[in-house]
């Protein structure tokens, strides 16, 4: 049976690369007679894997040795809560924008432990812009500020990072993170799940900055304690041990591709060839303003809502495959993550251009 192209906006499409050699070491990693599934997570050999998956994560992403790398569990829904609860320490505050729903969402979940106060929001505009750093209300006193990089269900992203002063940056990068180069040192906290480009669902990646550990409440459990998940190097429990075998060799794979800065040609080519068409004809309609169109996840509308169901089922006989929108916004979204290959996206481009001249 031959891949479809999976357009899905998580758990997403992984390098064949990487999923081909998962299954040359399947059942012997190595020469050690044994699935890393099957592994002690404080055996040498897993040790080993771990150590190299973030040493490889570290020179991808340049990150500064006074940054703590963590492998934790619970997906960027558990950051919303661990966040407010290790960096509140004993201020009682935060901000928050609004971009989108995984931001609202983040947004409520930190009310349940802090007055959070929402320093700038699209929500009128029904998230389909990012509101410029001008406008923002910021409270100098603010634990932290925290934003959404990159809206998955409304196709918003930020092309800049927010100026916060001395208040702690946090950001949710689950959708775009090393989809271009990073400076990490602009952040407090990043965290990011992993199941859209970096490896399966199951595991989350965190990068904190060695001075906001040791603010946790005095409430929250020691495994969600990011200090002593650090000082267990995020071994204080089990982790997501073939999660991180997964995601250390997608980290080899987007270092043979060049790194940070090829991937990003890369995906600036592969959102032009979508962009392109949608701007070139009134079929399609992209609702996000131009300078904030998110490069992972391509959000878009036919002109008449009753051809959508003939749209997918086509794409679908063509193995464009998960292409329906959000269950909240409706119309198509195409998530072009890393893993997507550039003739996938070529093949929808061609698809939709063919189902306007059939249809239009």
């Amino acid at each position: 049976m031959s891949r479809i192209f999976n357009f899905g906006a998580g758990p997403a499409v992984m390098p064949e690369e990487v999923l081909a050699q998962a299954r040359d070491e399947m059942l012997d990693w190595h020469g050690s007679g044994m699935s890393v599934m099957e592994m002690s997570h404080r055996g040498k050999e897993f040790i080993g894997i771990a150590a190299e998956a973030e040493a490889d994560l570290r020179d991808l992403a340049a990150i500064p040795a006074n940054y703590k790398v963590l492998f934790l569990q619970g997906g960027a829904q558990a950051q919303f809560a661990l966040v407010p609860m290790n960096l509140l320490g004993t201020k009682t505050g935060a901000d928050y924008a609004n971009t989108g729903q995984w931001s609202k969402k983040a947004i409520q979940e930190a009310q349940r432990y802090c007055k959070v106060s929402v320093c700038a929001s699209s929500e009128d505009e029904r998230f389909t812009c990012i509101p410029p750093q001008r406008e923002w209300r910021l409270d100098a006193e603010a634990a932290y500020l925290h934003y959404t990089s990159n809206e998955t269900i409304g196709g918003v992203e930020f092309n800049w990072i927010p100026d916060t002063g001395a208040v702690p940056l946090v950001c949710d990068m689950s959708s775009n993170i090393l989809s271009r180069p990073l400076d990490v040192s602009r952040f407090g906290l990043i965290y990011a799940g992993a199941q859209k480009n970096i490896g399966p669902a199951g595991l989350t990646l965190v990068i904190v900055r060695d001075d906001l550990l040791g603010r946790a409440l005095p409430v929250t459990p020691g495994v969600f304690n990011l200090k002593e998940q650090a000082a267990a190097e995020s071994m204080l429990n089990t982790p997501a041990t073939f999660g991180i075998y997964l995601a250390g060799l997608t980290f080899k794979w987007l270092k043979r591709l060049g790194g940070l800065a090829a991937i990003e040609q890369r995906n600036v080519a592969k959102a032009k060839l979508l962009y392109d068409v949608l701007d070139s004809t009134e079929f399609y309609r992209c609702p996000v303003a131009r300078e904030d169109r998110s490069r992972m996840n391509v959000a878009f509308t036919l002109r008449d809502p009753k051809l959508d169901a003939e749209f997918l089922k086509q794409a679908e006989a063509r193995g464009l495959s998960q292409l329906k929108g959000h269950r909240s916004v409706g119309g198509m979204r195409a998530s072009i993550y890393n893993a997507m290959p550039v003739e996938g996206v070529a093949r929808l481009a061609e698809f939709m251009r063919e189902f306007e001249r059939s249809h239009g």
